[in-house]
């Protein structure tokens, strides 16, 4: 591909996500679910990763005092964690989330109850605090 095409399918592609994005799509969550139904386990890492560079973001708004904008990142930040431990840990929750197409609220809540006894007793104990 030459660079003027390959600059031209960049801006294509940025648009269509802004579009997406706009109408409330959630890209990064679209893409990472379609790798899921393949590969499980590297959507997992991908999950992990994408949680990981959000959490530098939330403690930013946590610096600069900005609650609202720090809670709802950090809500985030947990619900990527979560759906990377139900598809690693192959827990029903992110199978049905696979065929629905979407992890929907009652699935998240459902693997996150869930979670503390697939993961052992000290995790479970940390987990209770927060939950």
């Amino acid at each position: 591909m030459a660079q003027g095409e390959a600059a031209s399918e960049k801006r294509f592609v940025e648009e269509m996500v802004r579009r997406l994005e706009e109408r409330g799509v959630d890209v990064n969550d679209l893409l990472i679910g379609a790798l899921s139904k393949e590969d499980p386990q590297e959507s997992a890492r991908l999950r992990l990763d994408l949680a990981e560079r959000s959490l530098a973001k939330t403690k930013e708004y946590v610096r600069k005092g900005d609650a609202v904008q720090a809670s709802e990142k950090g809500c985030r930040d947990a619900e990527e964690v979560v759906k990377a431990l139900a598809e690693r840990l192959d827990m029903p929750e992110h199978g049905q989330a696979v065929k629905e197409g979407r992890w929907y609220a009652r699935l998240l809540a459902s693997a996150a109850a869930k979670l503390p006894s697939g993961l052992g007793r000290r995790v479970a104990e940390g987990w209770g605090r927060w939950l």
